[in-house]
């Protein structure tokens, strides 16, 4: 794909992956997608976690109450961190290279999903980001935004329906 508005249009959401390994050559451009996303101020001040291991990823699925359950079937978690600490724009940046990774691994061929980890929890409470913290032995001042599974595409999906596009939502100059 060389077009920027069809890499756009075909990236969807993935949550059923091939048992197919991802090449280590491809995970390095994907990783790289993330380590050359735009920061605030430039300090690139994320952490990212990359996780091949079966069992660790299996453990990952069970972070949250809904919604992470598929990524037992990933062959390939990177997880994204920041430190609130040090940068206040920590999220934003994290959410940037995330999708940067998603977008490279559409480019390559492979699915992706965002799993949303910062702000959820399991259903007697306990925050996700603690649950991640402690598989991942991530240190505690660590924030841990979300979970990109990775992996190649069970099944290919529909590009994205260009007429449902919701222009109404754009505004110009102001508010109308």
């Amino acid at each position: 794909m060389t077009d920027f508005k069809d890499l756009v249009q075909a990236r969807r959401s993935h949550r059923k992956f091939a048992p197919d390994e991802i090449d280590a050559t491809q995970l390095e451009l994907i990783l790289r997608a993330a380590l050359m996303s735009p920061t605030s101020k430039g300090q690139r001040a994320w952490q990212f976690i990359a996780i091949d291991d079966k069992a660790t990823i299996e453990k990952l699925a069970d972070c949250k109450e809904h919604g992470a359950s598929f990524l037992k079937d990933a062959p390939v978690a990177v997880a994204v961190c920041g430190m609130p600490s040090l940068n206040d724009c920590w999220v934003e940046d994290g959410s940037i290279a995330a999708i940067s990774m998603q977008y490279q691994a559409e480019e390559l061929g492979h699915g992706s999903c965002w799993i949303q980890v910062r702000g959820r929890s399991l259903a007697d409470g306990t925050p996700s980001e603690l649950v991640v913290r402690g598989i991942l032995g991530l240190p505690e001042e660590l924030g841990v935004l979300c979970i990109i599974a990775l992996g190649h595409k069970a099944a290919e999906r529909k590009l994205q329906d260009e007429t449902k596009l919701k222009w109404e939502n754009v505004h110009i100059n102001g508010y109308r």
